[in-house]
């Protein structure tokens, strides 16, 4: 590990596809091919669909989409005034070209994982593995898992297309067998074949020997930071850090940006390479069905239902306003745009938690949700926490989930996992509480015992972990709770967006603004607090209204326990407008509203050197140190942001970013001397979009989920990020303390470590870790986890690695996602035989919808194969029927039938197996040209595994039925 990371501090390292970035303005990245290829296929997919309901598709695709045109095109009520989210759709694409950026670091001296040295087995092993553990995973709906695979084997299939010389032999479309395990790798340049002559004067254009060229052989440059040995006559990657180019033959042959030794012909692998991923997208498009396949990119236009239940002895009441209110949500919503993409239940008591129910059927979730019932109790406090990491760990990032709880956690020990798992996925956490005490020393009953109820300090754990994520702790009275549970179906709605929000603690009156927008519709307001806490709501017109009016010029508000919600009426008054609070008792204030306009952030850490770039960087920025941004704006086109800041949300500290745009939407954000606090991110700018009801329209807009800063460091990094059932992995990490965000060489000190996951799997770890005197700071340990033999392919897990200073005031982490994946051993795609076709297609295409043609075939995987799993029609509007025989060799065959009327003749159905592997087969009716009378035949054809089938149709001799086999 300690090498690795030497290694990425060196200058020039990167030797890929630019991760992330271009500076030079010109070259492609990792992230501009995964995004292009993501956009175009999701668009082909929606356009497929629309064509199959019979609805207009107007988009043109090519390499100018952007998030938003494909997003609102495949919203079937995409209009231009509709309120389209593209936040998960955008988080989603971010999630996958920061995980093939990661491989650069993660990976870095893997030659499979880069296609160096010619390991193109190597390479498409990885390729063949990874995307074997994301259909998996797609298989289970686990979407996130699946997508940070899916994202690693992007990076190893793309560079590809930059290390080999498959552009320099001429090819104009990417190699199929990269992922078609099943296929030969042909043309393999030997061990022994010189590829390569030195390049003269600096000029690599004709290094390529004239004989490879020739004999059409596959190379790929050798790479080596340590040594320059290499087999004689072979080509090098090149570049300063390659050391193997300087010895003969020298120079190289990568691609991987302009300036590359082969650079003229950067844009054609890019180009090869966007290919290449869409094809891969076809491939697992084909295996999962267009539905999941969408879910997988991240295409919805609403938030999951997402509700973590206490259903101990007291919390009746609650269960039943918990199902009242979701009934309520799914009942309107169903079948409409704004239907939740997912609906997640976590049920939480004591001794026990779960399971996770994550289903898309709203009918499942009603049942699961109806069977719950209140029971037992015990002793009080209950697996609360334990309950939220399942959903946290479930549910998309930037999710709102509710916890509906009348006790304190009895887990409170996961509060910092919590908190970290709350910061890495940007998720909103409010709790429903019930019953809390007023006084701050818990009541007794006459028999002595404690009744079920909160002291102030056992909610003000759920307080905390609420600000965190940017949600609320609503505290009322059971009697009370369907008032404040309006929340839950405001934040159901489409399009919500964060305009503001603060917290105060201690509490003390002040003055907040925030800025209307011309895009922003049904505004909220909901202020938090004290029953002694009053307001007032100025409008940017100047309009006053204050909190002893319950409606007024400015709103309409109810108060539920310590809540008020405020609807806000900002018809006309758009501008700055104004909350007065006072109270000497801790508050909060968050204005929600609806909008299209919204952004994203990730935190990314710069690698130094001349081809130095950025990855994602995991855990908490270091205090004093700087921090950099990579913000994503959604929902618009056309938004300039002027301004990005970090600001303390419970004081005056506020740090101001330098901008610089990177393309599509995207701004890279610098902080400099970030102090110790906790800070929200805050983005202003202006919209000049049609949209917005002026033509140019300042807003604001703010991230909900607090970011910490740290004074630790916690990295770790696995060798694999796919772990087999019954399988143990080690997990290096590395504490370090930091001084002004950088290694205090000099410190020492103990730390304690918590390592947890959400599984429950068996792991181990050290509980404390030392930084000895002359350690350079550091400390160096390692973490196991085990998967039962029993896991399910395609599960996935989440380990989070804590480290804690001696003192317990300062904490970060590491968090890291693994897909359980079983070992690939059916490689090959299901088989298909015509059995015999029947045709009466008349020559004249006015009469085709009188007639009928009827297309057989028998389809099998095999004698040692995981079985066909699905049959389905990828082209053509006729019926297919499906039935099972057992074939002479043991096998199970499947009988396709299809049938159609003649004015569609052809058919292409798509046949996957249980693992994921997809053959296409299909057949084509030509018209008769001639009146020949109609003739009864008898087809006697022999299927795979021997057994024969006797099948008489009517056939016209003069139709050809062709197979089709891809």
């Amino acid at each position: 590990m300690f090498l690795v990371v030497v290694v990425l501090s060196l200058p020039g390292f990167i030797h890929s596809f630019q991760p992330l970035f271009s500076f030079d303005g010109n070259s492609t990245t990792h992230r501009d091919i995964t995004q292009r290829a993501v956009l175009r296929k999701t668009a082909e997919v929606c356009r497929d669909i629309a064509a199959s309901e019979g609805r207009d598709f107007s988009l043109t695709i090519d390499d100018s989409l952007t998030v938003a045109r494909v997003q609102r095109a495949c919203s079937s009520a995409g209009t231009s005034t509709s309120l389209v989210s593209t936040v998960m759709f955008r988080t989603s694409i971010a999630n996958m070209y920061f995980s093939n950026a990661k491989v650069d670091v993660a990976f870095a001296l893997s030659e499979e994982h880069h296609f160096d040295d010619e390991t193109f087995q190597g390479g498409r092993d990885i390729i063949t593995a990874g995307v074997s553990a994301v259909k998996a995973s797609v298989k289970l709906e686990s979407f996130i898992a699946g997508r940070w695979t899916l994202g690693r084997v992007c990076h190893t299939l793309q560079d590809f297309y930059s290390h080999s010389n498959w552009v320099e032999l001429g090819n104009k479309a990417p190699y199929s067998a990269l992922i078609r395990p099943d296929q030969p790798l042909e043309n393999l340049a030997g061990p022994n074949t010189p590829t390569c002559r030195s390049c003269t004067g600096g000029n690599c254009a004709d290094n390529l020997l004239p004989e490879l060229l020739q004999q059409g052989l596959l190379t790929s440059g050798y790479f080596n930071i340590f040594s320059s040995s290499k087999p004689a006559g072979k080509c090098s990657h090149g570049g300063s850090f390659d050391k193997t180019s300087k010895q003969d033959p020298v120079g190289g042959i990568s691609k991987d940006d302009t300036g590359s030794s082969h650079g003229s012909l950067h844009h054609k692998a890019a180009d090869l390479a966007v290919n290449a991923t869409m094809e891969l997208l076809e491939d697992i498009r084909v295996a999962t069905g267009d539905k999941n396949f969408l879910r997988l990119m991240g295409l919805s236009q609403s938030s999951v239902l997402c509700f973590v239940i206490d259903t101990t002895g007291s919390m009746s009441d609650d269960i039943s306003e918990a199902k009242r209110v979701s009934f309520d949500i799914i009942d309107r919503k169903r079948g409409t745009e704004q239907e939740p993409s997912a609906y997640i239940l976590v049920p939480f008591n004591d001794p026990g938690f779960g399971p996770l129910t994550m289903t898309t059927n709203a009918d499942v979730f009603k049942d699961r949700i109806n069977k719950l019932t209140a029971s037992g109790g015990g002793d009080i406090p209950e697996l609360c926490l334990s309950g939220l990491q399942l959903a946290l760990t479930a549910a998309p990032p930037s999710s709102e989930i509710f916890v509906f709880t009348d006790a304190p956690a009895k887990d409170a020990h996961l509060k910092s996992t919590i908190t970290a798992l709350i910061e890495s996925t940007k998720s909103v956490v409010t709790f429903m509480l019930t019953d809390v005490l007023a006084s701050r020393r818990r009541r007794r009953s006459l028999q002595g015992t404690s009744p079920r109820s909160m002291s102030q300090s056992d909610a003000q754990l759920y307080r905390d972990l609420a600000r965190a994520s940017g949600g609320q702790s609503i505290e009322v009275t059971k009697s009370d709770l369907s008032l404040a549970t309006s929340v839950i179906e405001d934040s159901s709605a489409s399009a919500v967006v964060t305009v503001f929000q603060v917290v105060r603690n201690p509490g003390r009156p002040d003055n907040f603004t925030f800025t209307v927008d011309g895009s922003l519709r049904n505004m909220t307001a909901y202020i938090t607090g004290a029953p002694s806490l009053t307001f007032n709501l100025t409008s940017s017109k100047g309009v006053s209204q204050s909190s002893s009016q319950s409606s007024g010029p400015l709103a309409s508000f109810t108060t539920a326990g310590n809540l008020r919600r405020l609807s806000l009426n900002t018809d006309n008054q758009t501008g700055s407008w104004e909350i007065s609070v006072a109270s000497s008792s801790p508050y909060s204030v968050k204005v929600t509203g609806q909008s299209s306009v919204n952004f994203i952030y990730n935190l990314v850490e710069a690698h130094e050197g001349a081809h130095g770039d950025f990855s994602l960087k995991e855990g908490r920025p270091l205090s004093g140190g700087n921090a950099s941004l990579l913000v994503s704006v959604t929902g618009s086109d056309t938004v300039k942001v002027t301004e990005v800041t970090l600001f303390d949300s419970s004081g005056p500290t506020e740090v101001n970013g330098s901008l610089q745009a990177v393309g599509s939407g995207n701004f890279l954000v610098t902080f400099s001397g970030v102090p110790a606090g906790d800070f929200a991110v805050r983005l202003r700018g202006e919209d000049s979009s049609s949209s917005s009801r002026s033509t140019q329209s300042g807003f604001q807009r703010q991230a909900p989920t607090q970011i910490k800063t740290s004074s630790i460091s916690v990295t770790a990094q696995a060798n694999n990020s796919n772990i087999e059932p019954g399988s143990t992995i080690s997990i290096p990490f590395t504490v370090t303390t930091t001084s002004n965000g950088v290694v205090n060489n000099s410190a020492t000190g103990s730390f304690t470590v918590r390592a947890n996951n959400d599984r429950s799997y068996p792991s181990a770890s050290p509980s404390t870790v030392t930084v000895a005197a002359g350690s350079g700071g550091k400390a160096n340990a390692t973490v196991t986890l085990t998967v039962p033999a029993s896991a399910t392919s395609g599960t996935d897990v989440t380990l989070t690695i804590e480290a804690e200073n001696a003192a317990a005031t300062d904490t970060n982490y590491a968090v890291l996602r693994f897909s359980v994946s079983s070992k690939v051993t059916d490689i090959s795609r299901p088989v298909c035989q015509v059995v015999s076709s029947s045709t009466s297609c008349p020559s004249s295409s006015s009469l085709c919808a009188s007639s009928q043609w009827k297309f057989v075939a028998n389809l099998t995987d095999g004698i040692n194969g995981t079985g066909i799993e699905s049959v389905t029609v990828r082209q053509g509007n006729g019926t297919l029927n499906t039935s099972t025989v057992d074939g002479a060799g043991g096998e199970n065959i499947t009988v396709a039938t299809y049938s159609a009327s003649c004015c569609a003749q052809s058919v292409e159905l798509a046949v996957v197996d249980r693992v994921g592997n997809v053959g296409t087969c299909g057949g084509q009716a030509r018209e008769s040209t001639t009146a020949t009378p109609a003739t009864t035949a008898a087809v006697s054809t022999t299927s795979t595994g021997g057994h024969t089938l006797g099948i008489s149709y009517c056939l016209w001799i003069s139709v050809a039925v062709s197979l089709l086999w891809k």
